[in-house]
């Protein structure tokens, strides 16, 4: 058995013996995704004319056999022996045995879809995608020169994505070679996001690269935990795979309700280093691995480049800049405000509570400091002990407090999807949002802040240091799953955040990843400008854990402060009032749960 150095075995028992990425050793070529499917276009169309204009025998037709493989698996449809036969145009009898003779060369995949094994489908091995991927790669370089264009010019690339030899394309997943036995199909509890809505909607695609059913259930983010809380109290798990927050780890995990993965990460030789190194640090626990990233997603500031330069604004690098940019730019006789945040009573309030803090230099429980931030991998004790009283949490609710006059007039029941809405709509001219809302902005050109948007780090501070706020989540296995379920499980989670999967994900709708390799392949960096700031912010250290820590009881925490300091910008409350109330609640939860 073949496997990549990474541990991650696209294929249960070979691997295309062609070109890999040296950092994450997934297969890479230089053609795209989305040029091999409009060359397939092509040659299908090419064939039909050559064979309409040109004497020749067809022999077994084999081009249009390959074509109608190649075409199924890029758009997930099942091709079984009679649909290939089918589309031949021969008889079943030549048909038959033209396919016995494509799958002696190693080029087609037969796998059984019963127990029985008496119907089967047909998939395009490694070795046939490596071939239509170089392939394509040669005729592209024929095809130009021919009609006088050059592939890499800027005339070659509106026909071709045109890539230099340095730049490695990541090759299109290909099926497992044995289907993956579970009963009742693979069963999955995701959350209701651009990610997640992707791999809903490339169900048939992974359906048949697993040779099962895919039975998905999104939840929003306080539905989702509420459902994985009550998954673990059954004698048996109902999911085989759960979507989990990556500051949820630390509470999961001391409740255990996750199955560490070191032992089978540490077996398959599986290689970590392709991931975004704090996705990785905030999916584990106390030196334990218990999930595998399938995005990363920092809070950023957005801010209209256009507005701000006809203003002639500079870009709020400070808290106390960015009240004036806000100030500046707020015309609520014409319909625009200042900026959009999370300001809803609840879970969304107390994120932003928690990552102003950072702001100010403190996290919401009194980490050590560590080189580059604070220290949450091993913090127990008084180092878990809720900092509400400190002079961090007074400036958050002030800077709270001071951006709330600038803001849309509904921003009190303003969460996630609400204010990244709002600026992408133009009704606000700056907006603290996650990248895995920026399709909103990125991809739809009726929106007024499409092409006109910037993105910052946090402002930072008195106090503080320039930060980018990680949100994200990661895959675990519950730890209530049924044993007989375990490899097969293991098998689907390292396919579904592979580099491969990941960047399909982003080529039908998400703008995030947790993996290098898959925000340097050139295909998905130009999508957008985003890909290579998060990627670059990663490679800095500057996306950080630590202003919402994946430790226990940080969700009490969270939700404690989303109904405590909402009273405050309500008008019904003091802030020093708000944040008495909040400490003292936080520390009974604390010394009940026995964090401290």
């Amino acid at each position: 058995m073949k496997k990549e150095a990474s541990g991650l075995t696209l294929f249960d028992d070979t691997h295309p013996e062609g070109p890999y990425d040296k950092l994450s050793q997934t297969p890479v070529s230089k053609i795209s995704n989305t040029e091999l499917a409009r060359f397939i276009e092509f040659i299908e169309k090419f064939e039909n004319e050559t064979e309409s204009t040109l004497s020749m025998s067809l022999g077994y037709r084999e081009m249009r056999m390959l074509l109608h493989v190649m075409r199924n698996h890029l758009a997930g449809r099942l091709t079984t022996p009679t649909s290939l036969a089918d589309a031949s145009g021969l008889t079943y009898g030549t048909a038959k045995r033209g396919i016995e003779s494509i799958m002696q060369r190693g080029l087609l995949i037969s796998r059984p879809r019963t127990k029985t094994g008496k119907t089967v489908s047909l998939h395009p091995s490694p070795q046939m995608i490596e071939e239509w991927e170089s392939y394509a790669e040669r005729i592209k370089g024929l095809l130009g020169p021919l009609f006088g264009i050059d592939p890499a010019s800027e005339s070659g690339s509106k026909i071709f994505l045109g890539m230099s030899a340095s730049q490695r394309v990541i090759s299109t997943p290909a099926v497992l070679s044995a289907r993956l036995e579970l009963k009742g199909g693979l069963r999955v509890l995701a959350h209701a996001d651009p990610t997640f809505m992707a791999m809903h909607n490339l169900k048939r695609q992974l359906e048949s690269i697993f040779g099962l059913e895919i039975r998905n259930k999104a939840r929003s983010i306080d539905n989702l935990l509420d459902d994985i809380l009550d998954n673990a109290r059954l004698a048996k798990s109902r999911y085989d795979i759960v979507a989990c927050d990556l500051p949820w780890f630390g509470d999961l995990v001391a409740q255990g309700v996750l199955m560490p993965l070191d032992a089978l990460i540490q077996r398959d030789g599986y290689d970590l280093s392709d991931f975004h190194p704090m996705a990785i640090q905030s999916a584990g626990y106390a030196g334990c691995q218990y999930g595998i990233p399938v995005q990363t997603t920092p809070e950023l500031l957005c801010y209209r480049k256009d507005i701000l330069s006809a203003a002639q604004l500079t870009p709020p690098s400070t808290t106390e800049a960015l009240v004036k940019v806000a100030r500046q730019l707020h015309d609520p006789a014409k319909g625009r405000y200042g900026i959009a945040w999370n300001a809803a009573r609840g879970t969304p309030l107390g994120h932003t509570f928690s990552f102003l803090m950072a702001k100010f230099g403190q996290p919401i429980v009194d980490l050590p400091l560590h080189a580059g931030g604070f220290d949450f991998q091993n913090a127990s004790g008084e180092q878990l002990r809720p900092m509400f009283q400190s002079d961090a949490a007074y400036r958050a609710c002030e800077y709270m407090l001071d951006i709330l006059k600038y803001s849309p007039p509904n921003i009190l029941n303003m969460s996630w999807y609400e204010r990244a809405q709002s600026y992408a709509s133009g009704e606000s001219c700056m907006a603290y949002c996650y990248t895995l809302l920026a399709p909103l902005i990125e991809f739809d050109k009726r929106s007024p802040a499409y092409g006109n948007t910037g993105y910052l780090s946090h402002p930072v501070g008195i106090h503080g240091r320039a930060i980018t706020p990680i949100g994200g989540y990661a895959l675990a296995i519950p730890s209530n799953l049924s044993k007989e379920r375990m490899e097969a499980v293991w098998t689907a989670l390292k396919h579904l955040t592979s580099p491969n999967m990941s960047k399909l994900y982003i080529m039908n709708g998400s703008l995030v990843t947790p993996r290098f390799s898959v925000s340097q392949d050139p295909e998905v960096s130009a999508l957008s400008p985003l890909i290579t700031i998060v990627d670059d912010m990663a490679k800095q250290d500057v996306l950080q854990a630590w202003p919402r820590p994946p430790v226990p009881g940080i969700t009490e925490l969270i939700s404690i402060a989303g109904n405590e300091i909402f009273d405050v910008l309500a008008g019904r409350r003091s802030i020093k009032k708000a944040l008495f109330i909040a400490q003292e609640r936080a520390d009974k939860v604390m010394r009940e749960k026995g964090h401290y």
